[in-house]
């Protein structure tokens, strides 16, 4: 006599990893988005008894708040609660599932240990390197005005920056601007900056000022 199948509960339904029916996100742009800002200002804690996601947005963008807490739901989460911090949201879920969805945890600071995509993660963000630059930029980025004098003359343009301590972070930055075809360089060791015309307005298309 067979076995009926053991009931799948919580977010183990939603958890596309754990479901061989299942191969890809449901929502792969809110994934590509959500693993953004997850090695941007993501923390994912496993030592308690159901692991718990937490990303940090500034209370001076309440748009980006809303937009991480819409990505956490559409990828896994059915609860997601804002935890007041001095100057800054935690945007938090708990759920068993959601070391499967991003094997980049681990113990320590990101910039200490490797930050490198699985196989199956490669291909998610090659489909949407846009949401994933646009994760990247809303946590560890920014678009500024640069102001330039030369020769007495004034120039003023757009850029974005984007800075981070990991040169692995730093590496899948530069990775996903190459698959857009968006020129970039870096200035200093942590910090990469876009400030060609043409390479600020398709960045724009894809990521935009923070809200």
């Amino acid at each position: 006599m067979d076995r009926p199948e053991p009931v799948k509960r919580g977010t183990e339904l939603r958890c596309f990893r754990c479901r061989p029916d299942v191969d890809n996100p449901t929502d792969p742009a809110a994934y590509a988005y959500l693993l953004g800002l997850y090695l941007g200002d993501g923390h994912l804690v496993t030592t308690a008894r159901v692991p718990v996601l937490r990303i940090y947005c500034s209370d001076a963008w309440p748009g980006l708040i809303e937009a991480c807490d819409v990505a956490m739901r559409a990828v896994l989460a059915t609860k997601v609660q804002r935890v007041q911090k001095q100057g800054c949201v935690g945007v938090q879920s708990y759920g068993i599932h959601w070391p499967c969805l991003l094997p980049q945890h681990g113990p320590g600071r990101k910039h200490e240990r490797p930050i490198v995509l699985t196989d199956w993660q490669r291909p998610i963000l090659e489909d949407h390197p846009g949401d994933f630059l646009r994760g990247l930029f809303h946590s560890d980025g920014c678009r500024t005005v640069n102001r330039v004098t030369t020769r007495g003359r004034h120039y003023i343009y757009p850029r974005y920056m984007f800075v981070n301590e990991s040169a692995d972070i730093m590496g899948l930055c530069q990775w996903g601007l190459d698959l857009l075809g968006i020129a970039w360089r870096m200035n200093r060791r942590n910090s990469l900056s876009v400030a060609r015309r043409d390479a600020v307005a398709t960045l724009d298309r894809h990521v935009g000022p923070k809200s």
